[in-house]
């Protein structure tokens, strides 16, 4: 386990010497110096080199149905993961392999996976935040930057992140958590304290994402003077999201209608100051940055143990449904996209992408749809950039793109759904 032991004074200094070295001495050739910055990096962190710690490099892993093999840059099981990239590439963009060499790497599979192409890293943390590194790094600030990597230290800690997601998601599920429990346990119906809060939840998320006019909710919040003026218009929000009617003018201009069922039926609650000032202090987080695991944990934490063992009510989380979605959805549609050559063949991907249907029968809180859907995105991506590259017009790349994957491919089914309507 990773322990709290303070970092040792001089790996600030060594890492300068190691920004310098790089950048006297290395060109960034992916091919003729990937190795000699891994070893670098390894021993301004205070090692005596890449080998002697016992990483690998050029680790071969096993492709899919052992066709094969392709080879990890580094590899120091169980710690981390380190693929290179020539100078000026976009690591994320290499983001995909990335994950592919992760899956793979069993047993005793790396914690961290990191990017990089010699001048900046993008750290990942699979096993808790698969969209987003939860980390990214300039060469130049890391000397001041290493907490972030440092489990690469000799004796291993646990690192600090900038952009761990996973953290902002969970405090944003503790903050409408504890709402919810306020409402049932003052005798509000738990389905009705369920629908509110999700509500509420989807309020603020669409109020940062750009859905909703900027920052509606919170200013009725914080425009409100009373519990009584909340009521009306909180409410009358929500009316508004679950009409067809766009408004022209008024306090719920440009407010467009929220499909789904979610909105269909608002439950009649007045909210307590406290409450209140429970809405006004989430609506300060940063809801875009939110993980859409919120509604599991929502989902999960607002029944009682006895029902969710009744109905196998448990969320799963993104990491554990990749390793469904990556083998099962991503790795067949990927190999064909690769595999088309001519435009009129990246043509028929595309379209058999718009017949391609995910059906989830015990859906729960909808990740798995939710990150199928996400992942198909990402592959229809890739296929119109391989189109628009074997295009002759340059003009062509300026239109206007047809969108192949659609949502009403992504179905559930499940046994306890109140917030859908007849069609959800």
């Amino acid at each position: 386990m990773p322990t709290t032991t303070p970092p040792q004074p001089d790996v600030s200094q060594a890492l300068k010497d190691f920004v310098s070295y790089r950048q006297t001495h290395l060109k960034g050739d992916e091919k003729g110096e990937a190795q000699i910055f891994c070893d670098r990096l390894f021993r301004a962190f205070g090692h005596e080199g890449v080998a002697e710690v016992g990483a690998t490099l050029e680790y071969r892993i096993k492709k899919e149905n052992n066709r094969g093999a392709t080879f990890a840059d580094l590899m120091w099981k169980p710690r981390c993961l380190i693929e290179m990239k020539k100078s000026g590439e976009d690591p994320s963009k290499h983001f995909r392999q990335a994950l592919d060499y992760w899956t793979r790497a069993v047993p005793d599979r790396p914690r961290y996976v990191m990017l990089c192409n010699f001048d900046e890293f993008h750290i990942y943390d699979f096993e808790r935040q698969v969209d987003e590194p939860v980390d990214v790094i300039q060469l130049a600030d890391l000397p001041q930057r290493y907490e972030a990597m440092a489990f690469l230290l000799p004796v291993e800690q646990s690192p600090i992140f900038n952009n761990d997601l996973e953290v902002v998601s969970r405090a944003a599920a503790g903050q409408m958590g504890g709402l919810f429990r306020r409402l049932h346990e003052r005798g509000i119906d738990r389905t009705d304290a369920q629908r509110f809060v999700l509500q509420c939840v989807v309020a603020m998320f669409s109020e940062d994402v750009g859905l909703l006019p900027r920052a509606i909710f919170s200013r009725i919040l914080s425009d409100s003077t009373s519990a009584d003026e909340a009521y009306d218009l909180i409410l009358g929000l929500f009316r508004q999201m679950n009409s067809s009617g766009v408004p022209k003018a008024g306090r719920y201009k440009d407010v467009k209608y929220f499909n789904g069922g979610l909105f269909s039926n608002i439950p009649d609650i007045l909210l307590l100051d406290d409450e209140l000032e429970v809405l006004r202090e989430a609506c300060r987080t940063n809801w875009s940055a939110v993980r859409p695991e919120i509604f599991g944990t929502l989902f999960e934490g607002s029944m009682d143990q006895g029902q969710r063992h009744a109905l196998g009510a448990h969320f799963t989380s993104q990491v554990d449904i990749m390793r469904i979605v990556q083998p099962t959805i991503v790795d067949p549609w990927r190999e064909r996209i690769d595999e088309a050559s001519t435009i009129s063949e990246i043509h028929q991907v595309l379209q058999d992408m718009s017949a391609f249907t995910v059906l989830d029968p015990a859906c729960g809180s909808g990740n798995f749809l939710y990150v199928a859907y996400r992942e198909m995105r990402r592959l229809e991506a890739a296929a119109i950039q391989k189109l628009n590259e074997r295009r002759r017009s340059k003009t062509a790349n300026q239109q206007g793109q047809f969108q192949y994957v659609a949502t009403s491919s992504f179905m559930g089914m499940d046994v306890n759904r109140p917030f859908t309507d007849e069609h959800g």
